[in-house]
């Protein structure tokens, strides 16, 4: 009989990409950070992301718990380490760089 949760489901969890990414509201640069962002998982996680769109218009407390000064605004919790990017990240190969995703696709 076994207790808690199975380790190779916890170990597929820690390895999936987190990821919040806070707007305001549907502003262009919103919208294009989303679809790049959407884009970006489909291509180079697909089926290993998870994906969390915060607006802060609508949940201005974890704008503030995250510090978020600005958006839009990428924050990557896992893998580790944690990451942060400004913009509608559209600089593919940044982005990549950044978020430490091998781009050979």
């Amino acid at each position: 009989m076994r207790s808690g949760p199975d380790s190779s489901s916890l170990t597929a969890t820690e390895n999936k990409y987190l990821f919040k990414l806070f707007i305001s509201g549907m502003s262009v640069n919103s919208i294009n950070a989303i679809e790049n962002l959407n884009e970006i998982c489909e291509k180079y996680l697909p089926g290993n992301f998870d994906l969390e769109i915060i607006d802060v218009y609508q949940q201005s407390e974890l704008a503030a718990e995250y510090q978020i000064i600005a958006t839009p605004t990428l924050i990557k919790f896992r893998p580790a380490p944690q990451k942060t990017i400004l913009g509608d990240l559209s600089d593919l190969k940044k982005v990549l760089l950044l978020l430490g995703i091998s781009n050979n696709q």
